[in-house]
């Protein structure tokens, strides 16, 4: 059985991310930092619905010690990852005359450098296999910028361009690597902007509206699936077409 292994794996978009793997079979590992109870009512759940192999992990992302004990208690439980999905994230809205050197250090850490430590741990089992898939989740605003969101901006572009390099690197030894770009999702993170921000961000949108966790979900799984084998080094915008020219 294949095993997939979701950072930040139990709200919003990672829950939908869960479900999508174990819908198609896999056994999967749950991330989380903070959610243990999010995450272990998740892993029941799955299981008694898909009747796959479920495990929680916890591991705060910004320390890397934490990221390859998570990996050595994967492998041990459900077995080294066929598929990692490098979905958890901070945000930070401030302007960046407000952004102390902390805040920018807090993001880079998990946003950027915390995916760095999960592919390194990922990466020696998949080169034995000669085989494997990671995706990683940026953001519309890696790709455009967003005003007020310098640090998770800039985190959020560096994964793309760490994305198509270790595309490069690893695909001769048949490891695909692939980015999501979300746009502006109906997720707990979104949550903050009011009413009239969110509606005036639909307007903006081609398809006039927010997007939804599951498809974003959708796409993850795509890139990660056998349907996306000669697909290496892209980054997937799922954004209703708000980023288009």
């Amino acid at each position: 059985m294949a095993v997939s292994l979701i950072t930040g794996g139990a709200g919003g978009i990672g829950r939908e991310i869960s479900f999508s793997f174990a819908r198609h079979g896999y056994d999967v590992g749950i991330h989380y930092n903070q959610a243990k109870e999010r995450a272990e009512t998740l892993a029941s759940e799955i299981r008694s619905i898909f009747g796959v192999r479920v495990q929680t992990f916890h591991a705060d992302l910004s320390k890397p010690a934490e990221i390859a004990e998570m990996f050595q208690n994967a492998e041990s439980t459900l077995g080294a990852p066929d598929v990692l999905i490098n979905n958890a994230g901070l945000s930070d809205q401030r302007l960046f005359t407000d952004v102390s050197a902390e805040d920018w250090q807090r993001l880079l850490d998990v946003n950027l450098s915390g995916t760095f430590h999960t592919c390194k741990c990922a990466a020696p089992a998949m080169l034995s296999r000669k085989h494997g898939a990671i995706v990683n989740i940026s953001s519309i605003w890696g790709v455009a910028g967003a005003s007020c969101e310098v640090p998770y901006s800039a985190t959020k572009s560096g994964l793309i361009g760490f994305t198509k390099a270790l595309a490069r690197e690893l695909g001769p030894s048949g490891i695909r690597v692939n980015c999501v770009a979300p746009g502006v999702i109906d997720t707990e993170m979104n949550a903050i902007h009011s009413k009239e921000t969110l509606e005036a961000l639909a307007e903006e949108t081609p398809l006039c509206r927010i997007g939804k966790p599951h498809e974003v979900a959708a796409a993850v799984y795509f890139l990660a699936s056998e349907e996306a084998s000669f697909i290496t080094g892209q980054t997937l915008c799922v954004d209703g077409g708000f980023l288009q020219g």
